[in-house]
């Protein structure tokens, strides 16, 4: 799939993600590679003005989700079935950007490990690594 064709696909199956406004969008998605944008908001943030760890984690989820549709096409029914995060710096409010690559494409798991930085620094802020389970075709 298409980096248009995912964003067309979660808008229509997965709008939940836009509740209180769009903040998730794709940024660019190449075979075994998706980067994800999230452009966080007051409503992501703990006390102290750092990106909260539930919202790393869902563009974590939401960046590994976007590179298997693009490796397999419009699997609706593919889950995670585990998840390792580290948080490794405070992020400071703003752009996030996560990239994910595909480490292990099989037939019914795909291993994929994420890094998420702030727009414009190298340093990572999380860690991710995800198991997505494939529903049998």
């Amino acid at each position: 799939m298409t980096r248009e064709e995912v964003s067309d696909f979660l808008d229509r199956e997965f709008p939940q993600i836009h509740i209180g406004g769009r903040a998730f969008s794709i940024d660019d998605l190449s075979p075994g590679i998706a980067v994800m944008r999230l452009s966080a908001q007051d409503r992501h943030l703990r006390p102290g003005g750092t990106v909260s760890g539930p919202s790393l984690f869902a563009l974590a989820d939401l960046a590994a989700y976007v590179v298997v549709l693009g490796h397999l096409g419009p699997v609706g029914l593919a889950v995670t079935t585990s998840a390792t995060i580290n948080f490794l710096s405070k992020p400071d409010p703003g752009d996030l950007l996560c990239t994910c690559r595909i480490l292990k494409a099989g037939k019914r798991l795909f291993v994929v490990e994420c890094a998420t930085r702030a727009e414009g620094s190298d340093t990572v802020v999380a860690h991710v690594t995800m198991t997505y389970s494939i529903p049998t075709r």
